[in-house]
This record gives structure tokens, sequence and C-alpha cells, in this order.
């Protein structure tokens, strides 16, 4: 395959080469362990910090704010249980009908321990009432954890609002930024939430490494125990290559002040007019919403999207789908069926996701290789 077309980046970005640069040294010379008290680890540690002050500025938060995780999953996981663990005399979490499955399942886990949980819906362009989620508070709520945008549709939630109702009632909010951060600007403060999650892979950074944002004086009991790193709020060895990377990309995105979002939507923009003008029946999932400037969600109706993602694949056009494969049936996402989308139609449901990487040529191949790739899925009949 001589030409990759990658529009896959809501699951993961190409690191840039900086950042690549910068983890370099921590693998072949600066390797120490950076919790030693000698002179080696107290090198590394050095860099650490540095990075922790990368991802804080990014945030506008405190670099005592931000503890390293291994990834999005780790800090959401951290962030919920962490509260929960805190007040134990509060057993209710608050999440939308369209969380990431690393909130998604954690509840489902949570109500088997007892917790209960009310997940608010959304309507059929993804939006997520305030007044809906405020009226889902009780005195036994522990935590709100609403993503700030989601990674199937671009959809943007009213984190801020929402935030500030369940202030107004003792709760604290956390928000799964994974997909939002380097795409929207996101700073804790105007947010107003407590807690919030981020991950490297997602902003060109490497694998493996993530951060939580904890406001200070927020109530978290440690996630994972073992070592007093992290303030004693997460114990283990500190990746330190990873974390230098994540915070190499949080530097270059501040550098970047959002300079590069008005590029990505116009390549959106160009990917969504195409689809339309081949593919007239298609639907664009949310389009009449806010959404981040780099994610289409499509549905082609009276198709499977497995195969539609397949022979893109085969066309050298790196997609992604919304449906899980289960006992030989393809079961729409549950953010489609969370807007109540028609599961003919949620059944065809395929992601595109651009970054500061993604061309022009990129957007045009992969609409030259769309009509024949649905020609061949609807003669096939699958």
């Amino acid at each position: 395959m001589s030409t990759l077309t990658y529009l896959d980046n809501n699951a993961t970005t190409r690191p840039d080469e900086r950042v690549v640069a910068a983890m370099l040294p921590l693998l072949t010379e600066q390797w120490g362990n950076p919790s030693s008290a000698h002179h080696f680890g107290a090198q590394v540690a050095a860099r650490v910090e540095e990075a922790r002050e990368h991802v804080a500025a990014l945030l506008g938060a405190r670099p005592s704010e931000i503890v390293f995780t291994s990834g999005g999953t780790e800090a959401d996981n951290a962030a919920i249980r962490g509260v929960l663990g805190a007040r134990p005399d509060r057993r209710h979490v608050v999440i939308s009908a369209v969380e990431h499955h690393a909130i998604f399942e954690l509840a489902e886990a949570l109500e088997h321990e007892g917790v209960a949980v009310t997940r608010v819906g959304v309507d059929g362009q993804g939006r997520l009432d305030v007044a809906a989620v405020t009226s889902a508070l009780r005195p036994d709520t522990a935590v709100v954890s609403v993503m700030l945008a989601n990674n199937e549709t671009g959809v943007i939630y009213p984190v801020r609002e929402i935030a500030a109702a369940a202030r107004a009632h003792g709760i604290p909010v956390h928000t799964d930024a994974v997909n939002a951060v380097g795409k929207m600007p996101v700073q804790v403060e105007e947010l107003g939430v407590a807690l919030l999650s981020l991950s490297g892979h997602k902003i060109h950074g490497p694998k493996g490494v993530g951060a939580l944002y904890v406001r200070r004086g927020t109530p978290l009991r440690p996630f994972q125990i073992g070592g007093s790193q992290e303030r004693q709020r997460r114990g283990g060895t500190l990746n330190a290559p990873g974390i230098v990377g994540l915070g190499e990309a949080c530097r270059i995105l501040c550098e970047l002040d959002g300079m590069h979002w008005a590029g990505m939507r116009a390549l959106r923009d160009r990917l969504e007019a195409g689809i339309r003008a081949r593919v007239p029946e298609a639907l664009i999932v949310g389009s009449e919403v806010d959404r981040l400037p780099n994610t289409t969600c499509v549905c082609f109706p009276g198709v499977l999207s497995e195969p539609v993602v397949l022979l893109l694949s085969e066309a050298g056009v790196c997609v992604s789908s919304g449906a899980a494969c289960s006992s030989g049936s393809i079961e729409p996402s549950h953010v489609l069926q969370a807007m109540h989308i028609p599961p003919h139609i949620a059944q065809g449901e395929v992601r595109f996701s651009l970054s500061r990487d993604t061309t022009e040529a990129d957007i045009d191949r992969a609409l030259d290789a769309l009509p024949e790739v649905l020609r061949k899925v609807a003669v096939s009949g699958v």
C-alpha cells in the first residue's frame, strides 16, 4: 500500500516527531527511577516535573493538581472510584447515556457493587439538557461525570453549566476530556470541574500515559495503592518516558494555541460536503449542533459498517465503526441508540476523524474510494 489515508485520529494519533525526540533520552541515557534519592534519579524527576508543568499550563491548572496515569481509562476509573471511596456515605453517580466505555462500563460495574447510577439521555442530535442532569441529583450523589465531547459524534456537551449546577449542591463534576483536548479550548477554571481526564495518544503523544486533573481540595481516595508517588495519590513507578512525551505534546498544543482548529474544520466540512454529494441518503450525526472540528460520524442506511470499514481499509483509507460485533450480529453503538437513531440506519455508522496532519489529498482520496466501497457492500448484501 503506497499511500496511507489515516482518518481514525479519535482512535489514536501519530506521535509528533518532537514528542519522540523528547522521549528518547529517557529510554537511552536518563533511564533512572524518578523516585530514587540519588542525583541520577533526580535528573529524571526534574523532567517529570517539567512535563507536569506543561500539562498544567495547557489546562490552566496548578502542577500539583496533575496526577499522571496510564491513560484516559485509568484516569476515568481513578476519578469516579476515588470520589466514591472518599465519600462512602454517598452511593449515587450521575452520567450521560453517551459516555465512553471507560465510564459507561464502569457504571455497570458499580451497579453490581451496590452503587445507584442515573444515566441522563440525549436528543436525536446528541444534545444533553442541563436541567435533566440537575434534576437527577440526589442528596446521596457522590459525583457527576459528563464527557466534554463525544468520541463517536464529536458533539460537545454543556459541562460548564452542569458543573455550576452541581457545585451549588456540593457535588463534584468529572469530565472525560480525552477527545476534546487539542480540538477545543479546555480550561479547568472556566469549566469549573473538579476532575478531568486526558490521554497522551489522542494529542500526538505516546500511548500508555495520561493524566487526571484533581482540583485542589477535592476528596479523592487513591485508586492504585503501592507507593507514595504522585503525592500519595497513585502508587507505582512513574512511566517517565511516557510522561515526558505527554508533557511535550501538551507544550506543542500550548504553542499552537488553537491555530490548527480552523484548518481541521475546513477539511471536515469538505469531507461532509463530498459525502452529501456522493451519498445523498447518508445521515451526518449531530450536524445541527456544536461539534469538534475534526469529527464526522456518518450513517449509511441499509448497509453494515464493518464491511465498509474493511473495504475502505483495503483501499488504503483508515476509518472506524462505532458498532459492536456480538454473536454474529451487528449491534449499533450505545451512543446512537441513546440518540434514538433507527437500527437499520445506525448499523451503517462510520466515523471519520481528522488531525492536524490531515490534508486535502487525504479527504479527496477517502471521497473517491467511498462510492465504490458502498456499491460493493450493497451488491454483496452485507
